[in-house]
């Protein structure tokens, strides 16, 4: 066989999963874009559901008018398309994680596939999980502190010395407070992927919970940076976001930890493990073998 029949025997496999690859991005962007459309019919539904904390924390105030205005003559469509690109990811991932899957799995063991899938399964449940809890529990503090910026205006006095007050009320643009929305949400799904990425690490041996817990301290001062950046000046939200994250951190460590004791016993299993030895794979070696 010639050596250019070598390199097309090499090559053919390549042009294979990149035609598979090719295929399963076209089956994900027409999900995106199925997603996207339904999600622009119904823009409206979806943008009163976002509002919702908004309106829930001017009403606590006394104030009945929960309105957005539009600064910009286009700003109206540039909210529905934003809903949109939001709802069109939110409803095509699961089958775009289908997508994934199917070009993945082919070229994994069958341990791999177990170690892999809960993976996959686990890590858009966290992200709705932290969605959900900015949702419900950040933004209506963060919106509650925000109008408290408020105040009520008085009338210029009859000619007697008094001045009056002016008044500062909440006029928000619509596209801006959907952005301000957006970011708290995807920030706390980030967030809530931390044990999901620390474990798989851990599973890979990247990481080990002896290393996360001697950097901790290390951890807490970046948990703290990342909870001034991602909330609002409010020290109460800020709180919640380090005790939520840092849960998350120590909750990380015990399921590496449970990663390692699992590995440890698969190989003690297998006879490479030596309670003795520091190194389980030093294990099947004597001390005439190291000299």
């Amino acid at each position: 066989m010639s050596t250019s029949d070598d390199i097309d025997d090499s090559a053919a496999p390549l042009i294979e999963h990149l035609a598979e690859l090719r295929t399963r991005l076209i089956h994900s962007v027409i999900a995106f874009i199925i997603g996207m459309v339904i999600c622009f019919t119904i823009w409206n539904p979806i943008f009163n559901f976002l509002t919702h904390p908004l309106c829930s924390a001017m009403a606590e105030r006394g104030q009945e008018d929960c309105g957005l205005i539009l600064i910009k003559l286009q700003e109206g469509f540039f909210v529905a398309i934003s809903i949109s690109l939001l709802g069109g990811l939110v409803l095509g991932f699961p089958y775009i994680s289908y997508q994934l899957w199917r070009f993945v799995a082919p070229g994994l063991y069958k341990n791999e596939k177990g170690a892999f899938l809960p993976f996959l399964i686990s890590s858009p449940l966290m992200f709705f999980l932290g969605a959900a809890f900015a949702f419900y529990v950040v933004t209506p503090l963060a919106f509650d502190f925000f109008l408290g910026f408020q105040q009520a205006g008085t009338l210029v006095g009859d000619g007697d010395g008094e001045n009056g007050i002016a008044a500062i009320a909440f006029q928000g643009s619509a596209q801006e407070y959907l952005s301000l929305t957006i970011k708290f949400i995807v920030a706390f799904g980030l967030c809530f992927q931390l044990p999901v990425l620390l474990t798989l690490m851990g599973k890979a041996g990247l990481v080990s919970a002896e290393g996360l817990g001697n950097v901790r301290k290390y951890a807490v001062v970046g948990i703290l940076l990342l909870a001034a950046l991602v909330t609002p000046p409010d020290v109460i939200t800020q709180v919640i976001l380090f005790v939520v994250v840092y849960g998350l951190y120590e909750i990380s460590i015990l399921l590496v930890r449970r990663v390692e004791t699992k590995r440890e016993a698969k190989l003690r299993e297998e006879g490479y493990y030596d309670d003795e030895d520091e190194d389980p794979m030093m294990a099947e070696f004597d001390e005439d073998d190291l000299k």
